[in-house]
């Protein structure tokens, strides 16, 4: 992919003007100069710094912003073997964890050579049965199977922590085990329902997003993991909770001795109240940090407060930004974004390891998603 002349003079503008350097010219003729000989250019390690905070700033769908300038940049650019990018994601999961005290860090690599197939660093696998039933996460069935075929030896349980898949230029894709003793989990309980425990759910501590393209002035980094810490409702009200997903739902029904035939009741409600409860206590008793959808919610007014003081619009993805929990007690719920897509940005692209995934097809008609972006013109 050739790197964008016009994308590029953007963003030096615009990295020039925030950072209060008054002089880009020379800087841009470099670039062009660079582009001219070898289809692309190298990002200065400041400007890499800068693009990867913008990137995350002008995240739509993104409840989280209002941090954005804390983000740790780690440069892995001059990585170029597997064994060291390995090294180096291993040390992104440890790093980000810290202890529970969890740091925002993006680990940027190679822009040509590198990629990483999983959709987040970590995951837990999902297996289609003999019987028919599933186990694990559905999500994950295709890309378990695929991890199974290149290799890796399954488990077969229900939070079995996926291998990551790293391919280096054209080579063969190469499954890595991620060390238990770093992944951090928490064992989920509620204050008050003893019986909650004996479920056995648990959830990883810290998201690390993989699957997602960085682009920074007309470059698109294949391989740039990146993570900030989970608000309680992603995993209480989505990942446990949908029906195409863990489902838990009726088990804490069931357990509440609700009646779930009926939903005038509200039982969908009452154990989702319950279930929430459980993560945001679970995760304050293990010392792993988590926000709830109140707080999150302010922290995100804060930032449009903040961003109109610094004369910027704020543009959002509404469906996304407004939490799936209470959302009409929320003041996210009453206001309305321009949902433009600014670069620099992240965007989806189709799985590199099954390209003709069905469920992603759908995204290439999606504003975030790598191929909507205009890369045709250049010099």
């Amino acid at each position: 992919m050739q790197a964008n002349f016009k994308r590029a003079c953007e963003f030096i503008h615009q990295y020039y003007d925030e950072s209060k350097q008054h002089e880009s010219s020379q800087r841009i003729e470099g670039i062009k100069n660079e582009i001219s000989t070898s289809g692309t250019y190298k990002l200065t390690v400041d400007e890499l710094v800068y693009g990867c905070k913008l990137a995350w700033r002008n995240s739509n769908r993104c409840i989280g912003r209002l941090f954005w300038n804390s983000l740790k940049v780690k440069d892995k650019r001059e990585l170029d073997s597997e064994t060291e990018i390995f090294e180096a994601i291993k040390s992104h999961i440890k790093y980000a964890f810290n202890e529970g005290k969890i740091r925002s860090v993006i680990s940027v690599f190679n822009h040509q050579d590198v990629k990483i197939y999983n959709q987040q660093l970590i995951r837990y696998a999902g297996y289609k049965l003999k019987d028919g039933s599933t186990k694990g996460d559905p999500e994950m069935l295709d890309f378990t199977k695929y991890c199974i075929d290149l290799g890796w030896e399954p488990s077969f349980g229900e939070f079995d922590v996926l291998p990551l898949v790293l391919q280096l230029k054209n080579k063969t894709p190469k499954v890595f085990e991620i060390p238990k003793e770093i992944i951090p989990e928490v064992n989920l309980e509620h204050p008050h329902f003893s019986w909650f425990k004996e479920l056995q759910l648990k959830w990883y501590s810290v998201p690390i997003i993989s699957n997602m393209i960085l682009e920074i002035g007309g470059i698109q980094y294949q391989a740039a993991p990146f993570n900030g810490w989970y608000m309680s409702t992603e995993i209480a009200s989505r990942n446990l909770a949908d029906r195409f997903r863990y489902n838990k739902l009726p088990l804490i029904a069931e357990h509440l001795g609700l009646n779930t035939t009926k939903n005038r009741n509200l039982w969908k409600d009452h154990a989702l109240l319950v279930l929430n409860e459980a993560v945001l206590y679970s995760f304050e008793e293990a010392g792993v940090q988590i926000v709830d959808h109140h707080s999150a919610s302010e922290q995100f007014m804060k930032f449009v407060k903040l961003e109109q003081k610094s004369k910027r619009e704020v543009t959002a993805d509404w469906s996304w930004i407004v939490p799936p929990m209470s959302a009409a007690a929320l003041e996210v719920f009453h206001h309305q974004w321009n949902n433009e897509v600014k670069s620099p940005n992240f965007f989806y692209r189709t799985p590199v390891w099954n390209s003709k995934d069905p469920d992603t097809r759908p995204h290439s008609k999606c504003p975030f998603h790598i191929n909507s972006l205009n890369f045709g013109d250049d010099l």
